[in-house]
């Protein structure tokens, strides 16, 4: 849209490939996306279609299922997997790896190896055209050890996700804590944490289109402005459920295209609003 570029995630919920996903985002409107990443994914292909068709790569996300073990003392294999990932980046000139500093909910423990480990990551990137996102997910705490560890580094900066912030991160001001160093967004929305008590989990993240939930867009938006953060308005959405939970059940009826048309819509509405405040 006029003066904002805004972006989407891949995902496997759409049902079709990588490629129709790509193709479909410039179809109904949308200026980049990010995919997600494994050891068979086809980064080149993917990056080759983008410049053909006129669509930016924007990120790539990295796989968080090893989150927990960079903060054991021996993760060489969850090192060697971001490695691998940071250099398909490089290597295809996606300029932005988002990771996941941490996985699950019982422990609040960071460790000295675990930043070494990290450490091993950051250090490669510094020497790599990418730069290291670091995501708000469950375990603040791994997060914060991360973003004080490396504070002095270029390379390193944050991911703010909308919809994490208020269903594992209990509504605290995350971008109050690191949007100086905001370089990218997940832009979704949910309905908060579903327990009383309090107790955080991964049904409530339900990645639900824009207005569509509890998130205060005119405040997020203001607290965006409040950075001038001026890149790419990136939105991660979810067309099917969580388990046993049925809010996105009715994007699942729905044909893709008309999904994607309906999201870019919501986009639009969502950087309007950051727009005329500024």
């Amino acid at each position: 849209m006029w003066n904002a570029q805004l972006c989407l995630g891949t995902n496997s919920q759409f049902d079709v490939s990588v490629d129709e996903q790509i193709r479909l985002f410039k179809k109904v409107g949308f200026d980049g996306f990010f995919t997600e990443w494994d050891r068979n994914s086809r980064v080149r292909e993917w990056k080759s279609l983008a410049d053909k068709i006129g669509i930016t790569y924007q990120s790539i996300h990295a796989p968080f299922g090893n989150a927990a073990k960079m903060w054991e003392p021996e993760a060489r294999e969850a090192v060697d997997e971001l490695l691998a990932c940071l250099n398909d980046c490089d290597e295809n000139s996606v300029p932005i790896m988002i990771v996941h500093p941490f996985i699950g909910f019982e422990s609040h423990n960071p460790t000295r190896e675990g930043i070494k480990n990290f450490g091993t990551l950051v250090n490669a990137a510094e020497k790599k055209h990418v730069k290291i996102a670091f995501e708000n997910v469950e375990g603040e705490e791994y997060l914060a050890a991360l973003m004080n560890a490396f504070k002095s580094y270029d390379c390193v900066g944050f991911c703010w996700d909308t919809g994490h912030e208020m269903c594992y991160n209990h509504s605290a001001d995350m971008l109050g804590l690191y949007g100086e160093r905001l370089i990218c967004t997940h832009l979704d929305d949910n309905l908060g944490i579903s327990d009383y008590n309090g107790k955080i989990t991964w049904l409530d993240d339900l990645h639900l289109l824009p207005f569509d939930g509890i998130a205060d867009w005119n405040n997020i938006v203001k607290r965006l402005n409040s950075y001038n953060y001026s890149s790419f308005m990136t939105f991660e959405l979810n067309k099917k459920s969580k388990p046993n939970r049925t809010e996105n059940d009715i994007y699942d009826k729905m044909p893709l295209e008309e999904y994607l048309t309906e999201a870019y819509k919501r986009a639009c509405r969502v950087t309007a609003l950051k727009l005329r405040g500024r």
